[in-house]
């Protein structure tokens, strides 16, 4: 998110010293360090408010309701706050914890995560699957299916390393992620434990809008369940495609992106069903899609 929409409406800098206060620490600062803006337990409850920063802003702009709410990975988080199952403070401090618990888990590990092109998803858990049995103390598996032909893997540098192999034998192409920790895969499976162990001491509110959440691609609509299924998205993969083939099967026409970057947006553009969807996060970009929306 550019420094520009915080000049342009004051809810941006309102949002960041409200998360600020609840975490303990200058998150707006935090977001023009770089070394420290990269370590995961800054880098979650910075997107996590961006997110919601932009939220209030359309909130205040769009007078219609979001028929749903659906976040990646993190995001989750962003849309349980956005749907008001969990306030803004509890849920920067919540994600910070997260991060924590992500790093602690592979301590010592020599961890990666890569972004498989151009194979089915299926072709991708069998070669994860291969390297697995095949290759001495291998770890990986399919973390995040964004669309068709895009699925990232995540695991240790000994399983990554061996499906990226296998893959270029395909004639495919993978792309090495730069991230902190192995999302979604069997190495956080420690983190998962201690994260449920954290959810039951928080409160969580009925959603006033329905989060689909990244587990099954599906509404859970009882606390226990929203707990339940945050907790299981920490070892197990991101859902994207069938969230958005959800969307589009319940007639959705238009997506908004929330914080950070057109990522999502871009992944919209390649699913089965592609839906229109417009990233907020520069003032072109927003006015772009108040154009659209008037």
């Amino acid at each position: 998110m550019t420094s520009e929409l915080a000049e342009i409406y004051p809810e941006i800098r309102d949002t960041f010293t409200e998360a600020s206060d609840a975490l303990g620490e200058d998150l707006w600062a935090i977001c023009q360090d770089e070394e420290k803006l990269n370590q995961t337990q800054y880098t979650q409850p910075a997107l996590l408010t961006a997110s919601i920063a932009i939220w209030r802003v359309l909130q205040q702009k769009i007078e219609d309701t979001p028929c749903y709410l659906a976040g990646h990975s993190l995001g989750e988080y962003s849309a349980l706050c956005a749907a008001n199952v969990i306030s803004l403070g509890d849920a920067v401090t919540l994600v910070h914890k997260r991060g924590q618990l992500m790093q602690e888990a592979v301590v010592g590990v020599d961890t990666a995560m890569a972004a498989v092109l151009g194979l089915e998803d299926n072709r991708v858990e069998n070669l994860c699957e291969q390297a697995t049995e095949h290759v001495e103390d291998a770890v990986v598996g399919a973390a995040n299916f964004n669309s068709p032909g895009q699925v990232v893997i995540s695991g240790n540098a000994a399983g990554v390393n061996a499906v990226i192999d296998k893959v270029k034998n395909t004639g495919k192409k993978s792309v090495p992620l730069k991230v902190s920790v192995p999302s979604h895969c069997a190495l956080m499976e420690p983190a998962s434990n201690a994260l449920a162990e954290i959810l039951a001491g928080i409160k969580f509110d009925q959603a006033t809008i329905p989060v689909i959440q990244n587990r099954y691609a599906r509404v859970e609509t009882s606390a226990v369940g929203i707990k339940q299924a945050l907790t299981e998205q920490l070892s197990e993969p991101v859902l994207w495609s069938k969230t958005m083939q959800e969307l589009a099967d319940k007639q959705i026409n238009i997506l908004i992106e929330c914080g950070s970057g057109n990522v999502l947006s871009n992944l919209a553009k390649r699913q089965a069903q592609p839906i229109a969807s417009y990233p907020t996060d520069k003032p072109a970009r927003l006015e772009k899609l108040l154009e659209v929306l008037s």
